[in-house]
């Protein structure tokens, strides 16, 4: 007979808290280069994000200043060095494949976190207008469009926060920095509720980067929330006002 608290317990320690062993150590020089690298790409891509949000819904700019931004943390993650996809632990502890379905039940899970939230969100004016400034860019334009640019931007965001910050943070700590990191940048929008996100998803992808060893499981995360979010989000606020 099956455990669920059983089966609940091995799937977080398998997909949150035990590592898979590996070997990304590189030399100095490469180690302070990333760093140097990794500044620079989060200075020009804080300021590009607080651009980006702050332009009027309906803007054709909008489309192009959040490419814009993508480009930067892609660029900046990649041109920093070696970035790996990881690998995933199974339920009984033993070594599997990439980390893809683990990831998208993690997805799952902080999609459906977050619409339950949109139920106190959709009574609250001072949490849901900025929301409801936010979506208005897809509303008001290409639906199609705003979602391949929120997955071009999603796994540009894990490259960069959970490949390339993670790896210039060292061993200790890196996911309480990048989470943090990830936090302040978003705060620069003005929108609580995208700050609260931030931290939240940013410190279980996190912990999947250091389960790991990769940005894979981070990416499938990220998209499968953010998609979701994105498509459900404007019904759960509808349904819930």
């Amino acid at each position: 007979m099956i455990n669920p608290v059983s089966e609940v317990t091995a799937f977080v320690r398998a997909s949150l808290v035990d590592p898979v062993p590996r070997d990304h150590t590189e030399p100095d020089s490469a180690f302070h280069r990333r760093r140097v690298i990794v500044t620079v790409t989060l200075l020009v891509g804080a300021g590009i994000l607080t651009w980006a949000l702050r332009i009027e819904p309906g803007d054709s700019l909008f489309y192009l200043a959040t490419l814009a931004l993508a480009a930067v943390w892609a660029t900046g993650a990649l041109l920093s060095g070696p970035l790996h996809l990881g690998r995933a632990r199974t339920r009984s502890g033993e070594l599997s494949g990439r980390a893809v379905v683990q990831s998208l039940a993690l997805g799952v899970l902080l999609l459906v976190l977050f619409l339950v939230g949109s139920v106190v969100v959709a009574q609250v004016s001072f949490l849901r207008d900025p929301v409801d400034d936010l979506l208005d860019h897809a509303q008001s334009g290409s639906l199609a469009l705003v979602a391949v640019i929120t997955a071009v931007n999603g796994v540009a965001e894990e490259l960069y926060f959970r490949g390339a910050l993670y790896a210039a943070v060292g061993r200790n700590h890196a996911v309480l920095v990048t989470t943090v990191v990830n936090a302040l940048v978003v705060a620069t929008s003005g929108i609580p509720l995208l700050v609260l996100a931030a931290v939240i998803v940013g410190l279980v992808v996190g912990l999947q980067r250091r389960v790991t060893g990769g940005i894979l499981g981070p990416i499938v995360t990220h998209l499968t929330w953010s998609l979701g979010m994105l498509f459900l989000l404007p019904h759960a606020l509808s349904a819930f006002a």
